[in-house]
């Protein structure tokens, strides 16, 4: 898959899931962590499923002997991440929560490092770095003062669990490279479903409390964070690796601010400002510019 199709997918699933932060604070006002999820992820398996065998054809056979890493991936990514995001949410305000999560390129790229062998530059390296003071721009609206002085409650320890749980996932997601990217994704998604029935039939829920709002984020997680950002973010994964994908985690923030401004909140100098930074991250830790100075370098060498 050309760079360039990766980046596009990585920005698409990364706007689609600065949306879920946006819903995810009004919808778990209504439904709890786990209803979030089993109804989210039951709707969004009916979609997958016929996608995938559309699409992808694959082989049963091979789907079946990949079973412990598409459960590991369905009990990660699918019922564990989002289970701790939105319990997360329900403790602590959505900028603590995003600005915990900025955290995770830096994670993936040291769990990457030491789990799978990748090896990044130094570019690369100040890229994550730059990314991150970016995504803290926005955050905290140009005073990364405030950083030193949040007083981190039970949600913020929440999203610190979910970086690491989606790190794993984004590792596991790595190395199963048998299974294609849209039937991993609609499987896993499967399995997570059925794993949760017993749990949400157990907690019950009371629709009566349920009001249009909560529909419509569903509906709206439903298709775009699980159908088309898990979609995205497996085939990117495998294209460029966890590392390098991970930093688009950072445009999470600003998309999230932009989707603000949309509904009437004031987009700040501060959240422009982050936002160039984050971009300019990302296209460092992309290796855009190494593959540039490094053809530039062979070009003057035979120039001389």
């Amino acid at each position: 898959m050309a760079k360039h199709r990766v980046w596009l997918l990585l920005v698409l699933c990364n706007l689609f899931w600065a949306g879920n932060y946006v819903f995810g604070k009004y919808v778990i006002a209504e439904m709890t962590p786990l209803w979030i999820t089993f109804s989210r992820w039951l709707l969004a398996s009916l979609l997958l499923l016929p996608t995938a065998f559309w699409l992808e054809k694959p082989e049963l056979k091979i789907v079946r002997k990949s079973w412990p890493a598409l459960t590991a991936m369905a009990v990660l990514g699918i019922i564990g991440y989002n289970l701790v995001l939105y319990s997360a949410l329900a403790y602590t305000s959505a900028t603590n929560a995003a600005l915990v999560s900025a955290l995770n390129p830096g994670v993936i790229v040291l769990f990457s490092v030491f789990l799978l062998g990748e090896k990044i530059s130094g570019i690369q390296v100040s890229g994550v770095l730059v990314s991150l003071i970016g995504a803290l721009v926005i955050l905290t609206q140009g005073r990364l003062s405030q950083v030193l002085y949040t007083e981190y409650n039970q949600g913020d320890l929440l999203m610190l669990a979910a970086v690491v749980i989606w790190t794993l996932y984004s590792i596991v997601g790595k190395r199963l490279t048998a299974v294609p990217p849209i039937t991993a994704t609609a499987v896993s998604a499967l399995i997570a479903t059925l794993l949760m029935v017993p749990f949400a039939l157990a907690q019950g829920i009371d629709t009566q409390k349920i009001g249009p709002l909560a529909v419509t984020g569903i509906l709206y997680m439903v298709i775009f964070p699980s159908l088309f950002s898990y979609v995205f973010w497996n085939m990117s994964v495998r294209a460029i690796g966890a590392s390098q994908a991970g930093i688009f985690l950072n445009l999470i923030p600003f998309f999230t601010a932009i989707i603000s401004g949309v509904l009437g909140e004031k987009i700040t100098t501060a959240q422009i400002g982050g936002g160039l930074l984050v971009f300019t991250g990302v296209y460092l830790t992309t290796g855009m510019l190494d593959r540039r100075l490094t053809r530039e370098k062979r070009q003057g060498v035979i120039r001389s």
